[in-house]
């Protein structure tokens, strides 16, 4: 703790000397801190402890040079917010760093973050509404030798809340822009880059896990995991293929089995004036990667695979949103097409109309369960657990989700956005238990420019099933007076089983860099997603005070 206080020492001179233009260092941070004051209520699972109030601190500072970056973050969570109570709560410095810049080459020494590809076996990053911070402690070399070309090295241990993870991961990394190297490609506007990367975690046998009463399991001390990539733009379209794959890797997430890991994208894509196009499918099986095999939950990932989802802001069609299936693996296809009719045409009207449609839709992969003769022990401990044919898509839904927006100008005053969304969503899959929810979700949003600086905007939501909790509703509305306030009244309400209102008003106020903003209300239990990473969020009642400052 006193070397994180020392590093803060000898950045605040920065601060403080650093506010004329003129000179070479250049200082920037902010401060985010949200803040519950709790109140006890058994009718929605909200309880009360002896903490008066409740908050998640964040204090970060930069100063930047020609040659030389440092930073440092400064976290206060030692009264945490729900949700956080059990790894997350204390206080200190986990996040600080020396950034050296020569040249065409940077060399990073303490906590960054890295990813390689598309994330498939390296993606450290930080996302607080999730409670994720994966950063890697120790050093990082990026070096462009060339023009076009983009090489990485590092090595370091991973952060796991207020502690580091004993393995140490290292990794190397490389792109290349081919266009940049032949110009012929350039004047037929055609980019082409292709993409290498090596991950290796070094982990000792820390626990010894037992097969059977007399056989331990042998872990491997290494594992390894190597991507490969290619990506081509030519005009509006573009081509993404990207494969990676991972050795033998047993940890609690696989129940200890020996399988090789892997993942496949396919992506294509196309764009012009008014209209957009994307399919893309992606395959993986056995990738959970993690710095820390007796894990679970969102901690200790190495890697990180998109969901291939839609992820939704309006209310009840994120009420059921999707994780990753990394250990059990996932067949995803997801397809988007949207497009915007000119004005003045039968369908454009007087300003346009614009219409997307997105396809959605996760299944199993095929699994062959190992006999109870091929297991030695009985368990698939210590075996290949199961066999798996590459592009047989398994019978299981995991996650489906159909929705169409429209989105209309209806004057210069009123803009109109509806949606309209069917959803699958296996309950038992991604959360445990709860069978196959099976809903149909009616949105209308619509903005009413009262004045020049005066905004009205209200939505009303409806979730329909005989699954689960029922039938949900939802309703909203915001007035914003530019540049400074906005109000905002909404109410969630079970209508299906328990009848419950989760209301909340919100007033906010921002002036200059500073936004504040101060609330009553409650939140329901239930997860919270982002591209298919999801935490679990307990129920609260209270006042929320909530500050944001950059500077």
């Amino acid at each position: 703790m006193r070397l994180h206080i020392l590093l803060l020492a000898v950045l605040m001179p920065c601060l403080i000397h650093a506010q004329d233009d003129n000179r070479k260092v250049v200082v920037s941070g902010s401060i985010q801190s949200d803040v519950l004051f709790p109140e006890e209520d058994t009718s929605i699972g909200a309880y009360k402890d002896d903490d008066k109030a409740k908050t998640n601190t964040y204090v970060d500072l930069k100063a930047q040079s020609q040659y030389v970056d440092a930073g440092a973050r400064f976290e206060y969570l030692d009264h945490p917010l729900p949700g956080y109570e059990n790894d997350f709560k204390g206080w200190g410095i986990r996040h600080y760093y020396l950034k050296g810049k020569l040249k065409n080459a940077e060399l990073t020494l303490g906590s960054f973050y890295e990813q390689f590809g598309s994330g498939f076996i390296l993606r450290t990053y930080e996302e607080r509404a999730l409670g994720i911070d994966n950063s890697l402690l120790g050093g990082r070399l990026v070096v462009r030798p060339v023009k076009g070309m983009t090489l990485k090295a590092l090595s370091g241990v991973q952060r796991r809340y207020w502690h580091y993870n004993d393995a140490l991961v290292s990794g190397a990394d490389a792109e290349v822009n081919i266009d940049e190297w032949l110009p012929s490609l350039s004047e037929h506007d055609t980019r082409l880059m292709i993409g290498a990367s090596w991950v290796n975690k070094k982990e000792d046998d820390g626990e010894v896990i037992f097969a059977d009463p007399t056989h331990q399991l042998r872990l491997p001390e290494f594992v390894n995991a190597w991507d490969v990539r290619a990506q081509l733009n030519k005009g509006g379209w573009g081509l993404l293929a990207e494969y990676a794959q991972k050795t033998q890797d047993p940890s609690f997430d696989n129940t200890y089995i020996y399988k090789k890991g892997s993942a496949a994208m396919l992506s294509g894509s196309y764009s012009r004036k008014g209209m957009s196009a994307l399919v893309q499918a992606k395959r993986s099986e056995n990738m959970s990667f993690r710095s820390r095999r007796s894990m679970s939950g969102t901690s200790s990932f190495i890697n990180h695979l998109p969901a291939f989802t839609l992820d939704h802001t309006y209310a009840l069609a994120a009420i059921y949103p999707y994780a990753t299936q990394l250990a059990n693996g996932e067949w995803a296809f997801q397809g988007e097409l949207s497009y915007t009719f000119p004005r003045k045409t039968l369908l454009g009207g007087k300003y346009g109309t614009t219409v997307k449609v997105n396809l959605s839709h996760v299944r199993s992969i095929d699994r062959e369960e190992m006999s109870r003769e091929e297991m030695p022990y009985g368990v698939p401990f210590g075996t290949d657990g199961y066999k798996s044919k590459f592009f047989k898509v398994g019978d299981d839904i995991y996650y489906q989700d159909i929705n169409v927006q429209l989105s209309k100008k209806l004057s210069k005053s009123l803009k109109l956005n509806l949606m309209y969304m069917n959803q699958h969503y296996n309950m038992t899959v991604v959360e445990g238990e709860g069978g196959m929810v099976r809903s149909d979700i009616y949105i209308a949003d619509a903005l009413y420019q009262i004045a020049p600086k005066a905004k009205l905007r209200g939505e009303v939501q409806y979730l329909t099933t005989p699954d689960d909790q029922g039938d949900w509703a939802f309703a909203l509305l915001e007035l914003s007076l530019a540049p400074r306030w906005m109000f905002t009244v909404s109410d969630m309400w079970n209508c299906g089983v328990t009848d419950i209102h989760y209301y909340q008003g919100l007033v906010t106020f921002n002036t200059g860099a500073h936004r504040i903003q101060a609330g009553y209300g409650r939140t329901r239990a239930g997860y919270n997603c982002s591209g298919g990473v999801c935490r679990y969020v307990p129920a609260t009642k209270g006042f929320t005070l909530s500050y944001n400052y950059n500077f």
